[in-house]
């Protein structure tokens, strides 16, 4: 691999490879509506970027701990995918994965979301360049923990320090942050605090990986 060039790219799904998070809003709304309970802002700032058991254990408090967390988690999962018939890109993302593919950089998506959601977006995502993709259910600690990092990083055999992630909310820079590579943070609706190794932009379009490593100063 060129120097020039990270050992590998990996991708967070919700919010950053794909714009998810208006579905989840929807869904949140209206699954807690059935229980009386307005869903504002603040709690789907909180629950952005999960864990799932996160979300399930704050809808179970907020519908006064009618049905169960995992409940929760399920109909939540479920009506979710259902909305995943038709879904977009983000901007600037179908160029950075055509030139991963072009420049064999190795890559994977890593989501806190279930493997159920992971699968819907990859079938409405034609011949995306992940090697490997990790789900919520492929590791014992999701995000904000850097797991889910280090274990794509063991399937493609990189050197996880010589990678970028992409992300965009604070539970999945936290992980990035803590696998050691460098990051770059696009939020999408929760501010991010700067970091070392890291950066902070509003958007990926018309950026090129070479560009990314450029701005993040990448040795």
């Amino acid at each position: 691999m060129n120097a020039a060039f990270p050992e590998a790219i990996f991708f967070d799904m919700d919010g950053l490879l794909v714009d998810t998070e208006p579905y989840w809003l929807a869904t949140e709304s209206e699954l807690m509506a059935e229980f009386n309970v307005n869903w504002t802002e603040e709690d789907q700032l909180y629950c952005l970027g999960g864990p799932m058991a996160k979300v399930g254990n704050y809808m179970f408090e907020l519908a006064n701990y009618q049905q169960s967390p995992q409940w929760f988690v399920e109909e939540l999962v479920e009506r979710v995918a259902k909305k995943f018939m038709s879904i977009s890109l983000m901007p600037g993302v179908a160029s950075l994965l055509n030139e991963c593919q072009m420049q064999k950089i190795p890559s994977a998506l890593v989501s806190a979301s279930p493997r159920r959601l992971v699968n819907a977006v990859l079938e409405a995502v034609p011949n995306h360049p992940f090697a490997h993709t990790i789900s919520a259910d492929d590791v014992l600690r999701g995000k904000p923990h850097p797991d889910p990092y280090f274990r794509a990083a063991e399937l493609l055999n990189v050197d996880i320090g010589r990678s970028i992630i992409l992300e965009d909310s604070p539970t999945g820079v936290t992980a990035a942050r803590a696998s050691g590579a460098w990051v770059i943070a696009v939020p999408h609706i929760a501010a991010i605090a700067p970091a070392p190794k890291s950066v902070i932009l509003a958007s990926l379009e018309n950026l090129t990986v070479k560009e990314l490593v450029s701005l993040l100063d990448f040795k």
